[in-house]
C-alpha cells in the first residue's frame, strides 16, 4: 500500500481562501476543523470578515478557537 502519509493532503499549507472560498459548505467545515494554531485560525477570520462576511462561518472559526484554547490549556 505504501507510505499512507505520502497520500495525505498537507492542510497547514492551505491558505485561508482555500479553507473557505467553496461553494460546499462541507468542504468549509473541513477547512475550518483541520486548523489547529491560532495563527491559522486568525487569519481566516481576517479573510472572512475582508470578504464574505458570513456569520455561519465565522461562528464555525469561533467554534473551533474554542478548541484550540482548550487543547493548549
Amino acid at each position: 500500500m505504501g507510505n499512507p502519509d505520502s497520500q495525505s493532503f498537507n492542510t497547514s499549507k492551505l491558505s485561508p481562501e482555500q479553507r473557505l472560498e467553496s461553494p460546499n459548505t462541507r468542504l468549509i467545515n473541513a477547512g475550518i476543523v483541520t486548523i489547529h494554531d491560532m495563527e491559522t485560525l486568525r487569519a481566516c477570520v481576517a479573510y472572512e470578515n475582508a470578504n464574505q462576511q458570513r456569520v455561519q462561518v465565522l461562528r464555525r472559526l469561533e467554534d473551533q478557537a474554542s478548541e484550540i484554547r482548550s487543547q493548549d490549556g
